[in-house]
């Protein structure tokens, strides 16, 4: 059963830390978090921006704060969910050899929206359409992990 999962982005400020506060209200049993391939925000609440429109949905991810993805999450989740290809190609030049961790891309639970990676809305400027992504690929998500 996948009961850890860990959402990953670039910066950590915008697409993962929204994913995980939709996910989290999705399936409060899961434990997630969240993090991004780059150091460069580490510390950081979530970018302005997205904390709005994120809370303007009933998110609040306010409490969240960016870290940097490191070998180690291979063994701390169940699934890593990465936001786009070139964090999903990152992610993989850190895995442990031998480790089997599915590393699946977040669009992959939501086939029917057609889009192969969550835009970066911190250069979009698109914060609703990302969310409006996220939360398909969300409800997507916690239906693979139901039984049966």
């Amino acid at each position: 059963m996948t009961n850890r999962i860990l959402f990953v982005c670039l910066g950590n400020i915008c697409r993962s830390p929204a994913a995980e506060g939709v996910f989290r209200a999705l399936a409060p049993e899961v434990a997630t978090d969240s993090c991004g391939t780059g150091g460069w925000h580490v510390g950081e609440p979530p970018y302005g921006p997205m904390q709005a429109a994120a809370r303007a949905r009933g998110h609040d991810i306010s409490d969240l704060r960016a870290r940097q993805f490191t070998p180690d999450d291979f063994d701390r989740f169940d699934l890593i969910v990465a936001m786009d290809a070139a964090n999903q190609q990152e992610i993989e030049t850190r895995r442990p050899t031998g480790n089997t961790t599915p590393v699946r891309l977040l669009t992959d639970f939501a086939p029917e929206t057609g889009a192969d990676h969550v835009p970066d809305p911190y250069y979009t400027r698109d914060f609703d359409g990302v969310l409006d992504l996220i939360e398909t690929a969300a409800r997507g998500l916690k239906a693979s992990l139901q039984p049966g």
